[in-house]
């Protein structure tokens, strides 16, 4: 038997909760619950909440980079999320993302394999796509500019040389860093990953253009770094 929110103990519903004992007293559930607002006859909204949570069909069940992965028709097929109530879901969890988002990514100055993927973890550890960006940085390793580069499938992102130099080129930029991630969560470069890099490198350094690193993003805070493996780079940048 389905119990409505109004059943509930005043401690236990979850504005309630959330009032007397704060946020982080909340399961995922109850938080969600109050982004939804209203359940239906059937459902109320702490069990539209659940039926939500169970779209996630990963291994790790509590981790909620998921939602944002989610489509409006999938939200829509549970019976009580409408496109409003889906559309207030993936807000929330854009949102979310932009949060751990450094404030001021751009003048930030890089001094290591550390500094970028303390910057990009956030934002690219859980996408299931294989993203790239291209940083452009001044003479003193700060960043002036970056450029999404391409999005591929779940094996490779592909980079040509020509795409990744275009904007270096037209800002006479003197040092670049590539990074994209592994959606498998495993950084450690591939076969492809060297190819890409040493045809990179050498078409940047024929245009007298520094590739300082290569990053590789992984999930659980993993990185690696191409240039280090290929002994190009020290982990710290001059």
């Amino acid at each position: 038997m389905t119990i409505k929110m109004k059943e509930l103990p005043e401690s236990e519903k979850p504005y309630e909760k959330l009032e007397i004992y704060g946020a982080k007293k909340l399961s995922n559930a109850e938080l969600l619950a109050i982004i939804i607002k209203t359940g239906t006859k059937q459902d109320s909204a702490l069990n539209l909440a659940q039926k939500v949570l169970a779209l996630n069909n990963k291994k790790h069940k509590n981790n909620l980079t998921f939602l944002g992965e989610l489509t409006i028709q999938e939200l829509t097929s549970i019976n009580g999320i409408g496109r409003v109530k889906a559309i207030q879901i993936l807000a929330l969890s854009e949102l979310s993302k932009r949060m751990l988002t450094p404030i001021r990514t751009t003048e930030q100055k890089i001094r290591k394999t550390e500094d970028i993927a303390q910057i990009f973890m956030s934002e690219m550890a859980n996408e299931e796509r294989e993203i790239a960006k291209l940083i452009i940085l001044n003479a003193k390793n700060i960043i002036i500019k970056i450029i999404d580069l391409s999005i591929g499938g779940t094996n490779y992102a592909v980079l040509e040389p020509k795409t990744v130099l275009a904007e270096a080129v037209k800002l006479q930029a003197p040092k670049i860093i590539l990074v994209h991630n592994h959606p498998s969560g495993d950084p450690t470069p591939s076969e492809q990953d060297f190819r890409t890099t040493d045809r990179i490198y050498e078409a940047a350094n024929i245009m007298g253009i520094d590739l300082l690193d290569h990053v590789i993003i992984g999930k659980n805070n993993r990185y690696d770094s191409i240039m280090f493996q290929k002994k190009r780079r020290r982990r710290e940048y001059s």
